[in-house]
């Protein structure tokens, strides 16, 4: 296994690769009806590959595949057996009224997992009837019982991360990590104030769709792939006409950059977030080798601090979005 640069989950004394895999894609019928089927032999090479790249921090959720996304992951570690740190997330939804029901859903995660104990555990939306505080006791107990090592949250403005650190500090644990859309298309944590308490408090800022479901990584460039994609996809605000009219400049200047250090589009949105802060992790999607080798290729290289303002300063569009 490669030894690559680590990066600390907050204050909980757990360090994994700066960069991690969101098994979010796995166990999925496609994407969004596009594309091919990924299926188990398409995942264990993606998930050999990455812990050969010294990417051994997953990502997944109880609600990923209906659970499958769990159970693809714990196979591949069971049979490899190389360590891992594993990280999951609680779907507190509607019907879900009681904070106890975190620990039973916590136990079927690890069954699937067919782990002990995970390393994260994140509340996966703030949308629910449960309060910050009821959710965060429930995490401290999962602690307490020795079945998670961290716990973090996912989604939660700067107010709410406050209230869980707050909450959680009672129980002398802290709050580990923040799960944020987070890329150079959505740098609304610059704005709203979640970059900056992650940073005040020492919470780890776990970025998603750091790569924009492949727009960062020119691959809907020519607008022909987008017309193929399924309609509601098409809606999506990114992939608009206007949008990728506004998008071309800054590809035009990562192409630049790219170039310049030999590398992709995509390594280089990546290398941006790396760079951006020290508390970013980023968790880039991986369903096929090729991916996994791609998102590979974005650690072990730099980018300069003139062509990462160079490249912030063409993505200013997107500071709000």
């Amino acid at each position: 296994m490669v030894q690559v640069d680590q990066r600390k989950l907050g204050a909980s004394g757990i360090a994994v690769p700066a960069m991690g895999i969101g098994a979010w894609s796995w166990g999925e019928k496609g994407m969004w009806g596009y594309g091919k089927e990924y299926g188990r032999d398409d995942i264990e090479r993606v998930y050999n590959i990455c812990v050969e790249a010294g990417l051994n921090f997953f990502d997944t959720a109880e609600v990923y595949g209906q659970g499958e996304s769990e159970r693809l992951l714990g196979q591949c570690f069971r049979e490899d057996q190389r360590s891992i740190i594993i990280a999951s997330k609680f779907a507190p939804l509607p019907n879900r009224f009681s904070p106890h029901r975190l620990l039973d859903a916590l136990d079927r995660t690890l069954e699937r997992l067919g782990v002990p104990q995970i390393d994260l555990y994140q509340i996966h939306w703030p949308y629910t009837f449960l309060s910050v505080h009821g959710l965060m006791d429930a995490l401290a107990e999962a602690v307490r019982e020795g079945k998670v090592r961290a716990v973090g949250v996912s989604n939660y403005s700067a107010d709410m991360m406050r209230k869980a650190y707050d909450r959680l500090a009672r129980h002398d644990i802290p709050l580990a990590s923040n799960q944020v859309h987070y890329s150079l298309l959505h740098r609304k944590p610059e704005a709203n104030g979640v970059l900056d308490v992650c940073r005040e408090l020492n919470i780890a800022l776990i970025a998603y769709s750091p790569l924009e479901q492949g727009l960062l990584t020119g691959k809907f460039r020519a607008g022909d792939k987008i017309a193929q994609l399924p309609f509601q996809r098409r809606m999506q605000k990114n992939f608009r006409p206007a949008q990728q009219q506004l998008l071309e400049p800054l590809l035009q200047v990562m192409d630049e950059v790219a170039q310049a250090h030999e590398k992709t589009l995509g390594q280089v949105a990546l290398s941006w977030l790396l760079e951006k802060d020290e508390c970013i992790i980023p968790i880039p999607g991986a369903k096929s080798a090729s991916q996994a080798l791609e998102n590979a290729g974005a650690i072990g290289w730099h980018l300069t601090p003139d062509e990462h303002k160079y490249i912030a300063q063409a993505a200013e569009p997107w500071l709000s979005a």
